[in-house]
């Protein structure tokens, strides 16, 4: 049983949330982000990656920068950049790529869930990742980024958002990137019963992105509840800190690319056998000049010395296991490690993933110009990640790219202690 609550919303006034809207903050790197901001003063990543406010000479994760990121969303609440609701709401989200549309209703979701394993992980987090969103929402005293779930379809839930589709949206843009963003505002009553109602029939929701933003936002709610409690207060469970800002999308709207790989060499093999290695686990066919991407699960383009190959896992390395099944697993464990030698992906500084929003284009400007070999990915289904986070079990590095990204800045999760943002359900 799901418990996903309305919240009191800060969110951008309609005149300017389309300046506000921002790519998330870990899409960037620091030169990126600081390039980016050039121009756009209102943009979110201002506040998201505050470093962009100083010179190179304050460290990223200097407690100036955290203090800026307060500063600006203080002022950006006083000067009526952003609005502050008076009633607890949900809201719908819609984004719309190459036009292809998908709705999550944004909420609260708790942090209760994420302990006790209704909402599903499928991703380890890394500690010093985990500690500046730590230290983002403990200054600036808010969820400022939402944590992308997806759960299984519900029928309930799907006509109410469909009834609430004909209405007007509250914000209706096209960011800069072609992305389309609808979004409607769930106040009455009766809907916003019937959400919270409905979501105590999903029985576990996943985290799709953002799971060290969610892991940092259950920290310091944990943080908070210890701390009150340790100066005697008594708790109600219904503090802000309880909850974390979140849009849950229904699984069979979501789309996810592939996460491709690039090599830096062949890990001192000859080419004559580097193929001889590979046709011991994959079937091997010539493609040519023409970018491949795969049909099909089980299946991989190589791109190297400026050809491409069609590479088929054989049979009988198949597997059921929800993890070692996967195509990232079969590409790791028959070809990147035991032939390349890329014994752990996540610290081996010879391999490089590129999202595959980039497109194959990316991976032939990669070989040509610092890589060896570019291997194109079947994208994981949606299906596959419920598997593996319903097993218990951890998928291996960049198996997922979504796409669209949620924008920041759209919504945020205030965590101030004299109003719960918390409707009482």
């Amino acid at each position: 049983m799901a418990e996903v609550k309305p919240f009191f919303c800060i969110r951008p006034d309609e005149a300017v949330v389309s300046q506000v809207a921002a790519l998330p903050y870990d899409v960037y790197s620091r030169k990126e982000a600081c390039q980016a901001v050039k121009g756009h003063p209102l943009s979110f990543l201002n506040i998201d990656r505050a470093e962009t406010q100083f010179g190179e000479e304050v460290d990223t994760y200097d407690e100036q920068v955290y203090e800026k990121a307060r500063q600006l969303l203080d002022r950006r609440i006083q000067d009526g950049t952003f609005l502050v609701e008076k009633e607890a709401c949900y809201y719908l989200y819609q984004l719309t790529m190459e036009g292809r549309s998908q709705t999550g209703i944004v909420a609260c979701s708790s942090i209760e869930d994420y302990e006790n394993g209704v909402i599903k992980k499928h991703e380890n987090t890394r500690e010093e990742k985990e500690l500046d969103r730590i230290r983002h929402v403990e200054v600036t005293n808010a969820h400022t980024g939402p944590i992308f779930l997806a759960y299984r379809g519900h029928s309930g839930l799907e006509a109410i958002m469909k009834s609430v589709q004909t209405e007007r949206p509250l914000y209706d843009f096209v960011s800069e990137d072609g992305i389309g963003h609808r979004v409607w505002r769930i106040g009455d009553a009766a809907r916003v019963q019937a959400i919270e109602q409905a979501f105590k029939e999903v029985d576990a929701t996943y985290i799709a992105d953002g799971h060290h933003r969610a892991a940092s936002a259950v920290k310091v709610g944990l943080r908070r509840r210890e701390a009150q409690r340790a100066m005697g207060r008594k708790t109600t469970g219904d503090e802000p800190y309880e909850y974390f800002l979140s849009v849950l999308f229904p699984e069979d709207q979501l789309m996810i690319m592939p996460y491709n790989r690039v090599v830096k060499d062949l890990n001192g093999l000859t080419m004559e056998k580097f193929f001889t290695a590979i046709h011991e686990s994959f079937d091997v066919a010539k493609i040519g000049k023409e970018a491949y991407a795969p049909k099909r699960k089980g299946t991989f383009g190589m791109y190297i010395q400026g050809e491409w190959y069609l590479l088929k896992i054989k049979d009988h390395l198949l597997s059921q296991d929800p993890v070692k099944g996967l195509d990232v697993s079969l590409l790791q464990d028959h070809l990147l490690g035991p032939i390349l030698g890329i014994g752990d992906p996540r610290v081996d500084q010879r391999i490089d993933f590129i999202g595959g929003i980039r497109g194959l284009g990316e991976l032939e400007r990669r070989v040509r110009e610092d890589m060896k070999a570019a291997f194109s990915m079947y994208p994981t289904t949606i299906q596959e990640l419920f598997a593996v986070a319903d097993a218990g079990m951890l998928m291996p590095p960049k198996s997922t790219w979504f796409e669209p990204k949620l924008r920041s800045g759209i919504f945020i999760h205030g965590l101030g202690a004299e109003e719960s943002p918390i409707r009482q359900g």
